[in-house]
């Protein structure tokens, strides 16, 4: 019998991804824990993996395919013994996902429609079972994500044609059900007094494709198509500004003596033997004191060192801290484990490694998913201050700026010193501003006291 390989979820989040290259041919004999392919996710450039024997009866998605939805037939395996060109045949059994039209196409064809005339688009072709391939009355399978944007919008969700894994409604399908003005949901019989004020409040939206290009002059852009990465950054951006109520508090950190410490540190780093000769064992920045602070931070103050889920607060027990890193299209967040527990020089090298892996998008999935906050720093491009976006599922997230030199009062008289102004963003559902200011003054402390972060 033939084995069908699907688009594997190669992290939590994955809905879709580039098959960048086949790493067989058809007639090809594989084994389990050979590397097939490799595909191009959101964040990074991953090998897959046989999981059966057998032969490469046919690739169905060819190999530079983009935008593969997750768990769509990509190629056909026929067992041991099995004819391969019979396997071919009849394996499979749906069409590839490269087949399908990108979702952002699809409301082009019809202008949107007043709510009076806007019969469901999506089904006036099958009036029988919907395009979905669920019958009336049957249930409609649509991810999480799907139904909840729907229900935001008043989109009866039964309606929307499904593109994903056997007729499966994703958030896409929603999207151009919204954008094209069908599949809106029947106004509840049991209260129809409110019927025209919800009639009154219509959902705000977006402005379209096609609308955003007619304010500018014809021929005096490009248009340059969304990666991967591009999309999963916005995704994520607009669910953690929508969902995360977020709230800010700022304060200034002297550094002179964290600079003081740190070259004395940098100083009697031992000379280790490279490729390219000797050199020291280790080089400090101030970031790395600063990932080294914030763990230490929410150790001391641990009911900051949380995450919000709706039926509990999640408590964590180390401090994992996510390091923002600009990479080429966008930002990816490395995460140093147990930060709390490493030296400096530990930190300092596991963090050059991460970001050098990342530019090159080699990272592990479990090397940038999950952590307890998150720290990003502008302070190399001369920023002196900046609010950061959380990034779900932390609480928190310290945006750093420059550290620069100004006039501070001490004593009653003028004196200069390296300041560096911090801006702690906050899940105030998880963080409440006490315990925030807490937080923010323990790593204040730590910062202008830097001894505390050796012992």
């Amino acid at each position: 019998m033939p084995i069908n390989i699907t688009m594997p979820a190669l992290s939590p989040t994955m809905e879709e991804g580039n098959l960048s290259k086949w790493l067989v041919k058809e007639g090809d004999k594989v084994s389990p824990g050979d590397v097939i392919a490799e595909i191009e996710t959101d964040k990074a450039t991953m090998e897959v993996e046989a999981v059966d024997e057998g032969t490469v009866a046919k690739l169905i998605v060819p190999a530079g395919t983009e935008g593969v939805k997750v768990n769509a037939l990509i190629a056909v395996l026929a067992a041991e013994g099995e004819d391969a060109g019979a396997a071919a045949k009849s394996g499979g059994g749906a069409a590839p996902a490269k087949a399908e039209a990108p979702p952002a196409e699809a409301p082009k064809a019809e202008a949107p429609k007043p709510a009076a005339a806007a019969a469901p688009a999506q089904a006036k072709a099958e009036p029988a079972p919907a395009a979905n391939g669920h019958a009336a009355g049957e249930r409609t399978f649509a991810s999480p994500l799907a139904r909840r944007i729907a229900k935001d919008a008043g989109v009866d969700v039964s309606a929307v044609t499904g593109t994903g894994p056997h007729g499966r409604v994703v958030k896409a399908d929603v999207e151009a059900a919204i954008a094209g003005g069908g599949a809106k949901a029947a106004p509840a019989a049991k209260a129809p007094a409110a019927a025209p004020a919800a009639a009154s409040a219509p959902a705000v939206k977006p402005m379209s494709d096609d609308q955003v290009l007619k304010l500018f002059e014809q021929g005096s852009y490009e248009l340059v198509p969304h990666d991967n990465m591009r999309k999963t950054i916005a995704r994520r951006l607009v669910e953690a500004k929508s969902t995360i109520p977020h709230f800010y508090l700022t304060l200034d950190c002297e550094l002179d003596a964290l600079l003081a410490l740190r070259t004395q540190i940098n100083a009697a780093a031992p000379m280790k033997k490279t490729d390219k000769g000797e050199a020291p064992a280790y080089k400090l920045s101030v970031n790395d004191m600063v990932i080294k602070a914030m763990a230490l931070a929410l150790k001391a103050v641990p009911d900051a060192n949380a995450s919000w889920t709706e039926s509990a607060m999640v408590k964590h027990k180390h401090a994992d801290v996510g390091v923002a890193v600009s990479i080429p299209g966008g930002l990816i967040t490395p995460i140093i484990r147990h930060a709390d527990e490493k030296t400096l020089s530990t930190i300092s090298n596991e963090m050059k490694d991460l970001a050098s892996r990342a530019r090159s998008r080699k990272l592990k999935p479990e090397e940038y998913q999950g952590g307890t906050t998150a720290v990003s720093n502008l302070g190399m491009f001369g920023i002196k201050d900046f609010a950061a976006v959380i990034n779900p599922p932390h609480a928190t997230i310290l945006a750093v700026g420059a550290g620069e030199e100004r006039a501070v009062v001490k004593n009653g008289e003028i004196k200069i010193a390296t300041v560096m102004s911090v801006t702690l963003s906050t899940d105030h559902r998880a963080v409440d501003g006490a315990l925030g200011a807490e937080l923010l003054v323990a790593f204040k402390r730590l910062i202008e006291n830097p001894m505390g972060m050796l012992v």
